[in-house]
């Protein structure tokens, strides 16, 4: 039961690329509510959204990995 370091090393860069996402998208958020009267006021939070959802299906995929990589892709 060895770790294969290459998979645990993708799901660890996977978690890394969320780490941003999950203030970016935040902020976004904010600042669109932030701006109601705004033309794009909709995008805007569109756009959060976006990034939020996307920042929870990286974690997820990046703990998967980990996952897979502890425990020899059984899971």
């Amino acid at each position: 039961m060895s770790t294969n370091k290459d998979v645990l090393l993708k799901g660890i860069k996977t978690l890394a690329m969320a780490l941003p996402l999950m203030f970016i998208g935040p902020s976004v958020i904010f600042s669109a509510f932030k701006n109601q009267g705004h033309p794009f006021y909709i995008p805007v939070l569109g756009l959060g959204v976006i990034l939020c959802f996307f920042s929870i299906y990286l974690i997820f995929k990046g703990i998967q990995t980990i996952m897979k990589s502890l425990f020899d892709g059984k899971y």
